[in-house]
């Protein structure tokens, strides 16, 4: 019984004092009598006290009834795990964010879908945006590339809620380890953030490249670390064979820059692609063992894979050596750039204005090599990490990011009168942009990380 059945019970007991009023009505018809016969008294008695009694003992049954119906819902929801937003009722109005629940399925692969409600921040409201990544600041013309999200097939990705990351990393540090499209990726994390807090900056140096940021409110920090090869390198020639630098890369030594600063953080978040692209030296050992279009004599060339795996593969092992680290380790994998008619430094350029569909994209060539590489690697510095307790996960953007030819700063990093050296940025993201997207898997997988540490 639930209280649902209070008013019919109550529309039960009237309907039957009506019946007995029409039944003495048509008795007094019958005996054409204006008054009801004396031997009906009594039973109209009995009939009204019943119904007396039934308006008056049904009542009584509201807190059993009440009980009883809060505890079927309460073992209904009990079926199902929801990982709320924080309390900020008002803001969350205001903001129009979602309180989400946590599906699991493969988030990575997908298609772009229209979001008309985005962007969610612009370059007026964030300050946080790098220069060359504010595209419409600079006069990019359309605007359309900003309102995509992410639909995975099998289910959905929530659109990155700022209360709800905040809740969940509050007490805690994330840096970010890589190079300037991990710096990036910590801009759009600014700026998504701005609708909750604005961070106050905490950095040990003035140098640009090692900023650390901290919410007072949430005492949660974020850092970059720049280390564009991951492991220990150097300019040997500034300009080199292509006239974008020459690098010696150590190949078995890890970067001290940054693997002797981030056992304290609680997650890391670790990239790495773009610059291996130029021509390097490969130490290990302290000799060269070989290079990647470094043109000179006696020296192999190994190709920019080789330089690539074994980077990783070292920069994986300072994680697992550390003593005292205890977090998670989050590998986002290689974003492609969109050149077209011609490389980066010969006229390339990228000026589409709409997302590829999945059919239109295909991962190949050097795109293709380096996500192979990351994933063989990031599958062995898992199981060692397994071993040692510490948690590796994967922020797969490579599929996404091929698909986004449109969210590239292109010509829009700076104005079309100044007299700048840049090249055509097909390499970077807009801000707002596509690369805002990352935040949003980062944190459903945060969300689904929680879900299974309350499950076991």
């Amino acid at each position: 019984m639930t209280l649902s059945y209070f008013p019919l019970l109550l529309l039960l007991s009237l309907s039957l004092l009506s019946f007995s009023i029409m039944k003495f009505q048509d008795s007094e018809h019958l005996f054409g009598n204006t008054t009801t016969p004396k031997h009906m008294i009594p039973k109209v008695t009995f009939i009204a006290i019943l119904v007396i009694l039934a308006l008056a003992i049904t009542p009584l049954w509201y807190p059993f009834l009440s009980y009883h119906s809060s505890s079927l819902l309460k073992m209904k929801n009990n079926k199902y795990k929801h990982i709320e937003a924080s309390t900020h009722d008002e803001d969350m109005a205001h903001s129009n964010l979602p309180s989400t629940h946590v599906e699991m399925c493969d988030i990575f692969t997908g298609e772009w879908v229209p979001n008309p409600k985005a962007p969610y921040y612009t370059n007026k409201t964030c300050w946080a945006i790098h220069e060359h990544q504010n595209c419409m600041k600079y006069g990019r013309p359309d605007s359309e590339f900003m309102k995509w999200r992410w639909k995975p097939s099998d289910c959905e990705l929530p659109i990155f809620n700022p209360f709800q990351f905040l809740e969940i990393v509050k007490g805690k540090s994330m840096a970010f380890v890589g190079d300037s499209v991990g710096r990036n990726q910590m801009q759009s994390m600014i700026c998504l953030l701005s609708r909750v807090e604005w961070p106050i900056d905490v950095s040990y140096t003035s140098d640009e490249y090692f900023k650390r940021w901290k919410y007072p409110s949430y005492n949660f920090t974020m850092a970059t670390f720049w280390t564009p090869h991951l492991v220990r390198s150097k300019v040997a020639d500034s300009n080199g064979p292509s006239n974008t630098g020459l690098f010696n890369l150590y190949l078995d030594e890890h970067d001290e820059k940054w693997t002797t600063q981030v056992q304290d953080f609680d997650y890391i978040i670790l990239d790495g692609g773009h610059w291996f692209y130029r021509p390097m030296v490969f130490y290990e050992r302290k000799k060269i063992v070989g290079c990647h279009f470094c043109l000179m004599e006696n020296v192999p060339d190994l190709t920019m894979f080789y330089g690539y795996r074994k980077a990783f593969r070292t920069a994986f092992r300072a994680i697992n050596s550390l003593e005292d680290f205890k977090g998670t380790v989050f590998l986002r994998t290689f974003a492609p750039s969109h050149f077209e008619n011609g490389i980066w430094n010969q006229g390339g350029n990228c000026v589409r204005t709409k997302p590829f569909r999945s059919s239109e994209a295909q991962l190949e060539g050097t795109n293709l090599e380096l996500y192979m590489i990351q994933l063989e690697e990031f599958k062995k510095a898992e199981k060692e990490g397994r071993k040692k307790g510490l948690k590796l996960k994967l922020i797969d953007t490579t599929q996404a990011m091929l698909m986004r030819p449109d969210g590239h700063p292109s010509r829009y990093g700076h104005w079309a009168h100044e007299n700048v050296t840049l090249y055509n940025d097909c390499v970077h993201w807009c801000l707002p942009g596509p690369i805002d997207t990352w935040s949003d898997f980062l944190l459903q997988i945060l969300k689904m990380e929680g879900m299974r540490s309350a499950i076991s």
